[in-house]
């Protein structure tokens, strides 16, 4: 239980507080707006993950009885936790757009995260297998790494956009920066934890 937790609290910060179009929408709807409009795209996720997430629980729960397949997916997904965490050690500062969008808040983070290859590559590759797992041990398991996740998620964007309505200079200031390789480095971590549990399914 605990490790389900740390999991979601560590893929829920980094995937807040990476650079991405969803951030990016996050701060320039507070820049452009107010702390309101940018907390709008922060909570987006909520709405649009849930088909991303039944799709891929759909299309890999198919494989749960299949050791090998889910173990070569849990081997791809720590070959994208290290990459995330790599890119991440690599951050630059926010640049502003100089084409701010324009306002309707909640409808662009809902349209940007369902055109965003990324939920659907981590809900594939790493989110379903781990629920997956949890769920062998009891549905109080498969919910605690998803409130762990997204409220990790969700709260962070909505730090970011706080912290930027109030100060702008966080955005492009260093503690941002630390923020997001401390992050790293706990991705890196984590992407030998999956990859031994792939490892464990290979050989069970």
């Amino acid at each position: 239980m605990i490790e389900l937790t740390a999991k979601g609290i560590i893929l829920g910060l980094s995937a807040g507080f990476s650079p991405g179009p969803l951030l990016a929408l996050v701060i320039s709807e507070t820049i452009n707006h107010n702390f309101k409009a940018g907390a709008k795209v922060a909570v987006a996720p909520l709405l649009s993950d849930t088909p991303i997430i039944l799709l891929c629980f759909y299309v890999l729960s198919r494989f749960a009885q299949s050791h090998v397949v889910l173990a070569v997916i849990s081997f791809i997904g720590a070959l994208y936790i290290f990459y995330l965490g790599i890119s991440g050690l690599k951050v630059k500062p926010f640049v502003q757009s100089t084409n701010p969008p324009k306002s309707n808040s909640l409808l662009k983070g809902i349209l940007v995260n369902l055109l965003n290859p990324s939920p659907y590559l981590f809900w594939l590759t790493i989110g379903s297998t781990i629920m997956i797992n949890a769920l062998k041990s009891g549905i109080s398991f498969l919910l605690l790494f998803l409130a762990g996740f997204y409220v990790c998620l969700v709260g962070s964007k909505l730090l970011v956009a706080a912290l930027t309505g109030q100060s702008k200079s966080f955005i492009i200031g260093k503690a941002y920066i630390y923020i997001n390789r401390i992050l790293s480095v706990l991705l890196i971590l984590l992407a030998f934890v999956v990859a031994y549990d792939g490892y464990q399914l290979l050989i069970s």
